[in-house]
């Protein structure tokens, strides 16, 4: 099935369940988002996307500890639970994801190789964040993320 497919089956069932959800994403700089609203009906679901692509936006529009950014780095478990946590309180809606990574080609390191990627989940009941390693390039590696969260989305009950 395709991603399209998927999320119109996202969008119905969460349109009946009454569940919403928004979107703070860096390295897929939108792309979540985007994809989200190509399907008819998603405004009754998707609240909002922010991007947040430099630190200070994730500061300034999702209220990130600069310390985190200090201590753990932009791309961390820490920033992605709060990016996910802070959106979907800010935006009033049961379902927040927090999305931040390396797409590459450059900007990776030993400890955080390009294609790392920290994808948070947060709903009134817990925050979780799962860590992920994609390979491929900048377009391949948003797409396995979207996949990656729309997996998370599929599965939420």
């Amino acid at each position: 099935m395709d991603n399209l497919n998927i999320i119109e089956e996202i969008v119905a069932k969460f349109t009946k369940s009454k569940t919403t959800l928004a979107v703070a994403e860096s390295c897929t700089g939108g792309y979540i988002s985007n994809m989200l609203t190509n399907v008819s009906g998603a405004s009754n679901v998707f609240e909002r996307g922010i991007v947040c692509y430099s630190n200070s936006s994730k500061i300034s529009l999702l209220n990130i500890n600069p310390d985190y950014l200090i201590q753990y780095g932009a791309v961390s478990e820490i920033v992605a639970k709060h990016l996910a946590n802070n959106i979907r309180i800010f935006s009033k809606v049961t379902i927040g994801i927090g999305v931040t990574g390396i797409a590459g080609p450059t900007g990776g390191t030993p400890e955080k190789p390009v294609g790392l990627v920290f994808i948070g989940f947060s709903t009134q009941k817990e925050t979780i964040v799962k860590k992920y390693q994609i390979k491929g390039n900048r377009i391949a590696f948003k797409e396995e993320v979207l996949e990656k969260v729309l997996t998370l989305l599929q599965n939420f009950e």
